[in-house]
């Protein structure tokens, strides 16, 4: 079985390759350069460390490292989504598309056709039930991935293997410290898929810049100060407004107004809601469900990363969908994306995009 494992440099995809050749599988291993980098180095996120850690482990165990590029797709795809749903005060996420468009989309265009699968050091699993593929979660719930994956397609799918999907973290280092990886201390990379070390907030400032706008309570109107641009805020955000007399959450964003609004508490009602509608439902295996009545299907789900699944009912709404959830959920962000699963948290059936 030919089979492309990529790695990164981390524990996680070192882990990869280790059980790989564990089960007498040699696979051929790929570093993708996506690293913000232009002609002026400006982005300064460089790949020398982890590609000398990847390179280790290639000899190590005798496989044969690729560096292949595709830092343009990154420019062309990612960044430009990330860019104009920030200038359309929306809230999004590059992490889940990096994964569907370059990870399994222009890696296995380019360089995939040789092999029979692609490995990768993802918190998720790969099951085969009832003559189809689906994306089945991990038994780590902190690190679990597959709301990151869940925008991936079922020819990608069929494609991919997660051989430390079924561990936890702490038997990951485990392996780790036991084959003597370089990388078994190494601190996982808390960025944004294509930033690397690059701060957020400067990136998105290179290419939006800075405007002067008020910060609102929303209750009131009163004015509480003032912001750089509504584009460095997102729903939800508690830190980094400069108000005193806290805790402030951000609530609404008026991006025709440049106006960001808050709200004091945690427990205030602005925050909360139960109705969460969903354009763009892609469905990872097709949909679940032959039809959905009246009364709707029972789902859990996510809008952001976090080990806990909320439950809710999921309803047709004309050509989209809404899911109404058991509980009140806080920080419903336009654009984010809302991810279904099963009601007993096993299979990602796919996600949509949040409307306003």
């Amino acid at each position: 079985m030919n089979v492309a494992a990529l790695v990164s440099g981390g524990v996680d995809s070192s882990v990869v390759v280790h059980q790989l050749k564990e089960q007498g599988i040699n696979p051929d291993l790929f570093y993708i350069r996506i690293g913000m980098e232009d002609e002026n180095g400006y982005m300064g996120c460089s790949a020398e460390e982890d590609i000398e850690i990847a390179s280790f482990i290639a000899k190590k165990y005798g496989l044969k490292l690729e560096v292949v590029s595709l830092q343009q797709e990154y420019w062309d795809q990612v960044v430009a989504y990330t860019i104009d749903a920030v200038r359309k005060g929306l809230t999004p996420n590059p992490d889940v598309m990096c994964n569907r468009l370059i990870k399994f989309g222009s890696f296995i265009d380019k360089y995939g056709d040789g092999f029979d699968q692609v490995a990768t050091g993802h918190y998720a699993q790969h099951v085969f039930e009832n003559d189809k593929h689906w994306l089945a979660t991990a038994p780590d719930p902190v690190k679990d991935q597959t709301d990151f994956l869940a925008q991936i397609t079922y020819k990608q799918l069929s494609k991919i293997i997660f051989p430390i999907g079924y561990l936890y973290k702490h038997e990951v280092r485990a392996l780790a410290d036991k084959a003597q990886l370089p990388s078994a201390k190494r601190k996982d990379s808390q960025g944004i898929c294509f930033l690397g070390k690059i701060n957020y907030n400067d990136f998105i400032k290179r290419f939006l810049g800075t405007k002067t706008g008020l910060i609102v309570e929303l209750e009131t109107g009163k004015i509480l100060g003032k912001h750089q641009g509504f584009w460095f805020h997102t729903i939800g955000q508690r830190k980094g407004l400069g108000l005193s007399g806290g805790p402030w959450y951000v609530t609404r964003k008026d991006h025709e107004a440049n106006v960001v609004y808050v709200s004091q508490g945690f427990d205030v009602e602005a925050q909360y809601g139960r109705e969460i509608p969903l354009d763009d439902i892609h469905w990872i295996s097709g949909s679940p469900w032959p039809e959905i009545g009246a009364d709707g299907v029972e789902v859990s789900f996510k809008i952001r990363h976090t080990p806990e699944f909320a439950q809710g009912r999921l309803y047709r709404e004309g050509k989209g969908f809404r899911v109404v959830s058991d509980q009140k959920i806080q920080g419903i962000a336009p654009g984010q994306y809302g991810v279904l699963y099963d009601t007993q948290h096993r299979i990602c059936y796919g996600s949509g995009v949040i409307r306003i």
